[in-house]
Formats: structure tokens, sequence, C-alpha cells
């Protein structure tokens, strides 16, 4: 059995693989404060809840954009199942050319979800992650890594529109019905929700102008489907893509 771990600067999520089937996924906040203990705890409960064992486990995937989140995780590995596990990062093979400047800035899951994306579909592709950060990765039709976007993440548009205005309330992340607001709480929901759904559409469409190419569009990651929702110009949403693509690296890297 493989155990996966994506590591987001909010929140991580563990996966379990028995073969090519994905068992069971856990979401939990990302915290710097957390122990290798504490995640010997969580996995031990991770894999009792599918009625799994810690013998049944040989290996493990990591992708981490937390540093001091992920040399606790390396702990647990040795500690708790007495093996080193891949990491993504430089020396991990991706199949993936990075035709970027310098290869070694790009974020460990954006590889991730390149990789997943470009085994699956076998086009050229955007892909949007929606967490934390919005990120736009462009995959060409050979399976290059072409570059991409990086944007505030919904969440944090929010955040920072009410931390900053004083008189602004935090509101719920939900469509209005009409564009122009009759009061503060619509005209704040239709500034994120349809401002951010125009961000979205307007660079795809400079993306796909400046590729000239008509991309396919895959998105992922937590607000993917309340975006997908509002526009047609998402082709498909898959939540578990970067678990995918960790398994498709394991695989890649241990020979399997």
């Amino acid at each position: 059995m493989l155990v996966v771990i994506d590591v987001g600067n909010t929140h991580s999520v563990l996966g379990l693989y028995r073969g090519d089937d994905l068992l069971d996924n856990w979401r939990i906040s990302t915290s710097t404060e957390r122990t290798r203990d504490e995640y010997i705890i969580l996995v031990q409960e991770f894999l009792r809840s599918v009625g799994a064992g810690r013998q049944e486990v040989n290996g493990m995937m990591i992708s981490c954009v937390v540093p001091s989140v992920l040399d606790e995780l390396l702990g647990l590995a040795n500690k708790y199942f007495h093996f080193r596990p891949f990491v993504v990062g430089p020396g991990i093979k991706t199949g993936l050319p990075i035709l970027l400047d310098n290869p070694r800035e790009v974020g460990a899951d954006r590889i991730v979800n390149a990789v997943a994306a470009y085994r699956i579909y076998k086009k050229a592709m955007v892909i949007i992650d929606f967490g934390t950060a919005t990120t736009f990765d462009c995959v060409s039709e050979k399976g290059e890594y072409l570059g991409g976007v990086i944007a505030p993440g919904m969440n944090i548009s929010m955040e920072a529109l009410c931390s900053r205005a004083s008189k602004l309330p935090r509101v719920e992340l939900r469509r209005p019905k009409e564009v122009v607001g009759k009061n503060t709480v619509h005209c704040m929901q239709s500034g994120i929700v349809y401002g951010y759904l125009s961000l979205v559409e307007g660079l795809i469409a400079k993306i796909k102008d400046e590729l000239k190419s008509d991309l396919l569009v895959v998105a992922t990651g937590g607000l993917a489907k309340i975006v997908d929702r509002e526009t047609d110009i998402i082709d498909d949403v898959d939540d578990f893509l970067t678990l995918k693509g960790l398994k498709f690296l394991y695989d890649m890297n241990s020979g399997k």
C-alpha cells in the first residue's frame, strides 16, 4: 500500500492507495506546530479508518510547499514506517520537461498536477488549482511544462478585503442573484465571485491567445466545483488530481 501526502499552505491531503485504487483520503489543516509524533497518531487513525495496518504500507510519496512540515513528515516515515519516502523535488523523475528559466522555482504541487493531467488527458492544457493561491499551469501537446500564472486565491481576496476595510463584514462566498448589489453583503459577494470569475475567464482567454491553442482546461482544488458551476470555461474538474499525480510519480520513481 502507498501513502501519498500533499501539503499545501492552508490544507494538507492524505491518500491511501492499494494498487491503483484510492481507498480513502483525509483533508487536514496544515500546521507548522504539528510534530512527527502527532503525524504518527494521525496516520495511525487514517490507516485504522480503512482497516489497514502499518505493516501493509511499503511506500510514501510527498509533495510539500512548507519546508518545516516536510521535516516532520520525513521524521514520521523514518520513525513509524522505517523507510525514507520519495519527495517531489530535484532528483525526482517526472517525465515532464520543465521549460522555465529556473525549473527549481516551480512549486511541487504544480508539477504533480501537470504530471497527472498530462498522463490522464494527453493533450495541451491549462490546469487551474484553486487553493490558497490560484495557479494556472500550462502543458504542451508534447507534455512540456511551459509555465503559468499565480493569482491570489478567492479566500485570500476575501480576507484581504475584510482586514483592510474595517467597516466591511466577513461574508459567505456565494453568488448573489444580481451583479449590482443592493446592500453591502451582496456588493461584496458580487465583487468577489463575479470578479473572480472574470479573472479566471480573462486569464484563460489570454493564455489561449498567447499559446495559439484551444487548450483543455482542467480544474482541481477546494473551490474548483464552486467556480465550475458559474462558468463554462472549465472542461473537467478532478478533485483527486494531485493524489493521482503523486501515485504516478511514485510508480515512475520506484520502478513499478
